[in-house]
């Protein structure tokens, strides 16, 4: 008989005996040609099992899912408690089944008061142009969408001309760009804007469908055995505000990685640093804000793809509950992980944008019974007494466990100045099983993706993807049923602990990554590259918000000491995106200085 390990039921853990413990990953750091030679082992048969199973042995893969006698039934679909009767106070409920033209006008009223004066005035510091910025500029008559699309264009062709090319999108069509700014152009010129996002400018990530462009999801072969013959339902509610789209942003080949690498199509560099990643694999869509061409961005996230480029970009990004928005025709639908969420470089922008494309599908609706939409009323004076009573939960050990001590330290000093200045408390919580949060998402996602794409992997198609895409999928084809199902299990005694934990506490507050910006490596442009550990401290505080379908923000609170962004993630309740954008839009309030990234193009104001 081999070993069996026998675990309590979740309700009976004691919660003061519960020790962090990480997990290490054990697994190669390989590019170059060592990539290509390990990718061939793997593809092997009888060899490329046996070293599937060292791995999952040393990761303790075999030991969690296979020797382990888990009590908890699946959940193979995140299952949420009953939700209030009531929404919380200070907020504006949005209904869900209105315009999205009436779901923006909304969102706008839950704004503070704008004065064009502030912003559009030169200030000696850096900050941001935000969408009223431009909408009060149109208005205004200062400027035009057509005269915005030029600096647009220009900005584009100028990133992808630099020494080392800055590939932000996979798919550009200047004179479409000229078509949709004309459009706006009109409407403005005869009164008529469709919204306050009429003639903003957006880029939407290579797995969203956005008629007329290709989905390539990263690769050089989907579109082949994928068209596109209309927008995916977020893209077509951004159309029906007025939003300009630019074109479909750069990725990690479908989703399949951390950082960003693509070379299939070139790196989109971090604008704060060129000789590193953006993070990813929402790496585009991350980059093409921060370096100020677009005001918004869609990106999708599975596994902290939205809010890891935002948190190392230096941007905030927004991973909504699961079914909160629709996702049919995005390349994520196939998974129960899967998110379409919006980044910007304000929570403003956050909310414009999310209140334009929130939405359950049909199916959802009846499954997952989603409360009423609501956004934190931020214009009345009744937000600061609602910030008083908010309770902040904090796993201190978990928090500190970093690569670098100055993201540790920055969210700190973000936290104590927030409570200081608001009143809010700060509770001290522990999370049992942390390491078995990263071994279910990766089995669940893997097998879920893997069965997405398998049907489109004919006549040698599995061939064509990068080899870090091809190591993941070897990973994901040793995978068995009994493991997956077992991975389900976990999964529900994880949600059983978060929502213990949401009974003491509103959010749950971490660094959004263990690590700042990596470094590119010469080899890994032509060959890509597989490190687990780097994804490691990506992903240390970003995968249960996934796995368990929770709401969750990355908010930017400083720099390290050479400059590279860090973010704080804030994860909230079912169905809690009010209380998560309060709390980031608090954080945001505090910061003392935004930092002008290397790479920026300031298109309002161009000289």
């Amino acid at each position: 008989m081999g070993k069996k390990r026998i675990m309590l039921p979740a309700t009976e853990v004691d919660l003061t005996k519960v020790k962090y413990n990480p997990g290490e990953i054990q697994a190669p750091n390989v590019t170059g040609l060592w990539l290509w030679i390990f990718v061939k082992l793997l593809e092997t048969p009888l060899i490329g099992p046996v070293i599937l199973s060292y791995l999952k042995k040393q990761n303790k893969i075999t030991e969690m899912l296979k020797e382990t006698v888990i009590p908890e039934s699946p959940m193979f679909t995140p299952e949420f408690p009953p939700q209030e009767p009531e929404p919380e106070p200070g907020v504006v409920c949005i209904e869900e089944d209105k315009s999205s033209q009436h779901r923006v006008d909304s969102a706008i009223r839950c704004l503070p008061h704008y004065d064009p004066s502030s912003d559009l005035n030169l200030t000696p510091s850096f900050h941001y142009w935000k969408i009223r910025d431009y909408a009060y500029s149109y208005r205004s008559n200062i400027t035009t969408p057509s005269i915005i699309a030029e600096h647009v264009i220009s900005a584009i062709q100028e990133f992808s001309n630099k020494k080392p090319p800055i590939p932000l999108l996979i798919s550009f069509d200047a004179m479409d760009v000229r078509k949709q700014a004309a459009a706006s152009t009109q409407r403005f010129y005869t009164g008529t804007p469709l919204s306050v996002l009429d003639g903003i400018f957006m880029a939407i990530k290579d797995d969203i469908d956005c008629y007329p462009h290709p989905s390539k999801g990263g690769t050089t072969w989907f579109h082949e055995v994928h068209s596109v013959e209309k927008d995916a339902i977020c893209v077509s509610r951004l159309r029906n505000c007025g939003v300009i789209f630019v074109g479909k942003a750069n990725m990690h080949e479908f989703g399949q990685g951390t950082t960003g690498n693509n070379s299939n199509y070139g790196i989109a560099r971090n604008p704060h640093d060129l000789e590193r990643y953006t993070g990813g694999s929402s790496s585009g869509p991350a980059a093409i804000v921060a370096c100020g061409i677009c005001s918004a961005a869609l990106g999708t996230d599975g596994g902290g793809s939205i809010r890891i480029p935002s948190s190392l970009c230096g941007v905030v990004g927004l991973k909504t509950t699961y079914g909160r928005i629709d996702i049919n025709g995005a390349l994520c639908h196939g998974t129960t992980m899967g998110n379409v969420g919006p980044i910007a470089s304000s929570v403003e922008d956050i909310m414009l944008v999310y209140a334009a494309i929130l939405g359950a599908s049909p199916i959802d609706k009846i499954t997952l019974l989603p409360s009423l939409p609501c956004l934190p009323d931020l214009s009345s004076l009744e937000n600061s007494s609602i910030l008083s009573s908010m309770r902040i939960g904090k796993y201190t050990e978990w928090f500190n466990d970093v690569l670098s001590p100055d993201i540790s330290t920055k969210c700190e000093d973000a936290l104590n100045t927030l409570s200081q200045t608001h009143g809010c408390k700060v509770v001290e919580v522990v999370i049992p099983e942390l390491h078995q949060i990263r071994t279910s998402h990766l089995v669940s996602f893997g097998s879920e993706s893997l069965a997405s794409l398998t049907p489109h992997c004919q006549n040698g198609n599995d061939k064509k993807f990068t080899l870090d895409t091809r190591t993941n999928f070897a990973l994901f084809r040793s995978f068995t049923a009994s493991e997956y199902v077992a991975a389900q299990r976990l999964r529900r005694r994880l949600m059983y602990y978060h929502m213990e934990i949401f009974k003491m506490v509103d959010v749950i507050v971490t660094p959004t990554t263990g690590t700042t910006a990596p470094v590119i490596r010469p080899k890994s442009i032509k060959f890509g590259e597989t490190n687990m550990k780097v994804t490691g401290n990506l992903m240390r505080f970003v995968i249960s918000g996934n796995l368990l379908g929770l709401p969750a923000i990355s908010v930017p609170v400083g720099y390290d000491k050479q400059g590279l962004p860090i973010g704080l993630q804030i994860m909230g309740r079912p169905w809690g995106e009010a209380t998560i954008l309060r709390l980031a839009a608090a954080f945001e309030g505090l910061r003392v200085e935004t930092k002008k990234p290397v790479s920026y193009f300031n298109v309002l104001n161009k000289h």
